[in-house]
C-alpha cells in the first residue's frame, strides 16, 4: 500500500481494467483467458504478466484444466482481490475529495 492508500499492484492501468471487468461477475463466477482478453484488449502475453502479478498478491484465481487445443484457463476474482478493490476504491474517492478545484485566474 502506498502513502495516499493506493495499492500499487491494482494501480498499473491494464491491471485496474482487469480487477474491475471481474468484480463486475458474481461472486464465484469466472471469464475464460480468451474471453476476458478480447474485453480486455490485451496481448496473451501481456495478460499473463498482469494475470501472474495479481495472483501473486492473492486477488485473482486461474484455473487450467484439459491440455492442448483442449485447454480451457479461467480466471476469476479472490474475495481478496475484492476487498483490496474495495479498499482501493475508497482511497482513490477519499484522495478526489480532497483534491482542491483548479484555480481560475
Amino acid at each position: 500500500m502506498s502513502e495516499d492508500g493506493l495499492d500499487p499492484v491494482i494501480h498499473a492501468p491494464a491491471r485496474l481494467r482487469l480487477m474491475v471487468t471481474l468484480a463486475a461477475l458474481p461472486d464465484g463466477d469466472t471469464l475464460s483467458f480468451t474471453r476476458l482478453q478480447d474485453m480486455i484488449g490485451l496481448t496473451p502475453g501481456n495478460l499473463i504478466t498482469h494475470l501472474r502479478k495479481l495472483e501473486g498478491a492473492g486477488y485473482v484465481q486461474t484455473d487450467k484444466t484439459g491440455s492442448g487445443v483442449n485447454a480451457l484457463t479461467t480466471v476469476a476474482l479472490t474475495h481478496n482481490g475484492r476487498t483490496a478493490l474495495d479498499r482501493y476504491t475508497v482511497a482513490l474517492r477519499q484522495l478526489l475529495d480532497t483534491a482542491e478545484p483548479a484555480r481560475q485566474d
